[in-house]
């Protein structure tokens, strides 16, 4: 019993050995970022699998999907700002701010999941349209673009509040409700599409239960966290103070996801523009893409809670090892991953569909998208240091570069150059090799602005070692 205790214990990371202490966190975390891309998986496999409509139903799923992200970068940037602030809190053991930031982002979360309910319910259709959408898609994918947004209370109080727990060092709890979810999810799925034949309305449904089972969840275990944090009438409030902090970190990292989102908004118009096979394998390939993402994403919010908790405790010269540690870590895995996409690239794209054209044109594009995988990995921890010691404008100059002065631009005149009689609105490489392209720059000039190392400022690193000399 002892046991299971210290395992959903928020986990100080101020104390003993830094890889140790990220091994121990990032593992749980890493199994919940794959139960969380099971969700998507799921959903794709599902309706994949539909006869007769398959591969459209598939193509309305990511083209769904594309839009849903654009919308969610409100949530994102609430999430950043608040991990920041209550690993901070945390490692300075502050109980007083620590629960009053953990009221206000509950609170936040509610106002903007009602409000983007509203909104994304009437701007789906419109949305999906200026994507060029085919008429053979645009109704599935208009039907689970509006059940999906209909449940964005749920869906930002489970990614909100699990970025919380990590904050607190508890990556375990938010593994454990993913869980729960991930398996109602994958049950509902077949319930819906399989029993009740529907498409996919189905697996939005699905999707969207279970993620409200899952903040309920997450909202409860908060509520028992009583040693670390009191949530009541006095502390589910919005407290300006830690509301204008957590904006001040979050709004940078927002905008980092809107940038994100926009471009990929932009070359979604381009991949539908290059014919139905491209968007239905660019949707299997992102599904993929997710599983190849999740370490990365997975080690970025490590190294964000660890420098975070670290930064409040003054313990400095852990951060530096820390950081060294993460990317050991990272960039081991991304290798371990990207062998595995090019061994198996082609059984990876017959789970989503079994159209030859699409198979082998997916597993080309992911052979060409692989070793970005192990560039994105340094990106990610870097960034995530930088994060956790509230330096989150750095990042998103580096993401408005990469994206808008990089990626975009390649992709498009890539398209332009080659197009022929094959390919009348250019080559579909265009889409993954300007992306490349963009995860190997970001890398680069992500490794300079480390080290360069303006981001101390941001924690009082420099006046430290000034005092210290």
């Amino acid at each position: 019993m002892q046991a299971i205790r210290k395992l959903f214990a928020p986990r100080d990371l101020t104390q003993g050995n830094p890889m140790t202490g990220i091994a121990l966190f990032a593992i749980p975390l890493l199994l919940g970022n794959l139960a969380q891309q099971m969700y998507n998986t799921v959903d794709a496999i599902v309706v994949g699998g539909i006869p007769v409509i398959g591969d459209n139903a598939l193509g309305a799923v990511g083209l769904g999907g594309a839009v849903l992200n654009l919308i969610l970068v409100l949530f994102m940037g609430i999430s950043t700002g608040a991990t920041i602030v209550v690993s901070q809190y945390f490692g300075a053991k502050d109980k007083e701010n620590l629960s009053r930031a953990v009221g206000t982002t509950i609170m936040l979360t509610i106002i903007s999941g009602i409000f983007m309910s509203v909104v994304g319910v009437f701007l789906s259709r419109p949305l999906l349209m200026l994507l060029g959408t085919s008429d053979e898609m645009i109704d599935l994918a208009t039907n689970y673009l509006v059940i999906i947004m209909l449940g964005m209370v749920g869906n930002g109080l489970y990614n909100i509040l699990s970025g919380v727990m990590r904050g607190l060092g508890d990556s375990t709890s938010p593994l454990l409700y993913l869980l729960i979810a991930c398996g109602l999810n994958i049950g509902l799925d077949l319930l819906f599409v399989k029993v009740f034949g529907m498409t996919t309305d189905g697996v939005a449904w699905a999707t969207i239960i279970a993620q409200a089972v899952s903040a309920v969840l997450c909202v409860l275990r908060l509520r028992n966290m009583k040693e670390t944090l009191e949530l009541n009438k006095e502390t589910l409030r919005i407290d300006k103070k830690i509301t204008k902090r957590v904006v001040q970190l979050g709004v940078p990292a927002g905008l980092t996801q809107m940038i994100f989102a926009l471009s990929n908004i932009l070359v979604q118009a381009l991949t539908t523009s290059l014919g139905n096979d491209v968007v239905t394998a660019t949707t299997a390939i992102m599904r993929v893409d997710g599983f190849a993402m999740m370490p990365n994403f997975t080690f970025g919010i490590a190294a964000t809670t660890f420098t975070g908790q670290n930064v409040g405790a003054r313990r400095f010269d852990r951060v530096k090892q820390g950081t060294k540690d993460t990317l050991i870590l990272a960039l081991g895995t991304a290798t371990v991953l990207v062998i595995g996409i090019l061994v198996f690239g082609k059984n990876l794209m017959q789970v989503f569909t079994k159209t030859s054209t699409i198979v082998d044109m997916g597993e080309k594009m992911m052979r060409l998208l692989a070793i970005g995988y192990i560039a994105f990995a340094g990106t990610q921890v870097l960034q995530g240091v930088m994060r956790g010691a509230g330096e989150t404008v750095i990042p998103m100059w580096i993401s408005v570069i990469v994206t808008v002065v990089i990626r975009m631009p390649l992709a498009y005149l890539w398209a332009h150059l080659t197009k022929s009689e094959l390919y009348p609105n250019g080559d579909p490489t265009c889409l993954y090799g300007s992306l490349l392209t963009a995860w190997v720059m970001g890398c680069i000039i992500s490794t300079v602005f480390f080290l360069i190392g303006g981001w101390k400022k941001k924690c009082g690193w420099e006046e430290t070692d000034a005092a210290k000399n």
